[in-house]
């Protein structure tokens, strides 16, 4: 299998799987780093941590998840990750939904100036 790797400021993702019913990606976030607050409007998202500490925001809550662990994120919920450490976060990220693009992230804040 052929994966591209897609680079961001905050580290890059691998495409695993995309079909009609889900996609799956490996997502590397640097240390120091996060994600934009964001949330989607056509899919669901399961979190599987293999590596590094994170910080997950969930709504209003925030979560301290390393490998072994994960997270759900309801379709419509805001929601955020931060790479605390010193080693890179790595994790599993399946979507469930019914659209699985890019340009169904609607961004709240966002450190690189995206929003």
């Amino acid at each position: 299998m052929c994966v591209k790797k897609e680079y961001r400021p905050w580290g890059f993702y691998e495409i695993l799987a995309d079909e009609q019913d889900h996609k799956v990606k490996r997502i590397t976030v640097y240390p120091g780093k996060r994600l934009s607050l964001q949330r989607h409007r056509w899919r669901n998202e399961h979190w599987y941590f293999m590596g590094g500490k994170a910080v997950v925001t969930v709504n209003n809550s925030e979560f301290n998840l390393q490998g072994g662990q994960s997270v759900d994120i309801p379709q419509g919920t805001l929601h955020r990750l931060m790479n605390r450490g010193e080693k890179d976060v790595v994790y599993i990220e399946v979507q469930t939904g019914s659209y699985f693009g890019e340009d169904d992230i609607e961004r709240i804040e966002d450190d690189y100036g995206r929003v």
